[in-house]
């Protein structure tokens, strides 16, 4: 099977995924595209194409998407990109994925870790970490899930907003890449089959939430998000020991 179509498919099924519980999607893409893709293209073939998926999703879903959320996160976005796109080469970002499982496992479990940090967490704040450290850990939607999680119960609104919020990290990364000389003209043909995969599984995954229970759907994420954030820390304690 060409490689081509191996990958349109395979982000068809990611991508159904993200479409009906929001997020697992893109981790997924990101730990499968090393075998098919030098690691200088890793992630900006995945930001190209998680930002044809996010972008898709809140399309198919732009009546439940709260824009209320979306200036504050856009801004932080801007400042954040910026700023770690700044340092980028100065500091050691190694144990990043460490700090996000652990943020990710106590905010969804832990009550009296939720109410010392709520005065803290904004949509801000998400979009400055979210935005600034994709360009480097690749799949870092679930800091905004996992807030949305908390502040939102319709599993709609939840999907939706979050995708929005995750098409504009996506899409700043790729202005980042092409700033920086990465030409996504030479995985032309890769990108193109991907991106249909994505909008294909995007329209798939919101036909099939439907199907879901609130609170299955609620479990299911919350499952999930721990899921992908246990296999942040044991991939880095792996590399370290």
């Amino acid at each position: 099977m060409p490689t081509e179509l191996l990958l349109g498919l395979i982000t068809l099924f990611t991508s159904t995924v993200a479409g009906v519980v929001g997020i697992g999607g893109g981790m997924m893409l990101v730990a499968i595209l090393p075998t098919f893709l030098p690691l200088n293209a890793l992630i900006p073939v995945h930001g190209m194409t998680q930002m044809s998926s996010n972008l898709s999703r809140a399309v198919f879903g732009y009546r439940s998407i709260k824009t209320e959320v979306i200036p504050k996160f856009l801004a932080g976005s801007i400042l954040g990109i910026g700023f770690f796109a700044s340092i980028l080469y100065l500091i050691s970002l190694k144990f990043v994925p460490l700090f996000i499982g652990i943020y990710i496992l106590l905010s969804l479990w832990s009550q009296s870790f939720n109410k010392r940090v709520k005065r803290y967490e904004s949509y801000f704040l998400a979009g400055f970490f979210q935005t600034g450290l994709s360009i480097v850990v690749g799949a870092t939607g679930p800091l905004t899930m996992s807030l949305l999680l908390k502040d939102y119960e319709d599993k709609d609104i939840v999907v939706a907003t979050g995708a929005a919020l995750m098409s504009i990290t996506h899409t700043l990364k790729v202005f980042v890449f092409i700033f920086f000389g990465f030409v996504f003209f030479d995985y032309i043909w890769i990108l193109t089959a991907m991106i249909i995969g994505a909008v294909t599984g995007s329209y798939a995954g919101t036909k099939l939430r439907d199907k879901i229970d609130g609170k299955k759907f609620v479990l299911i994420l919350k499952v999930l998000l721990s899921a992908l954030a246990i296999k942040l820390i044991v991939s880095l304690l792996l590399e370290l020991f």
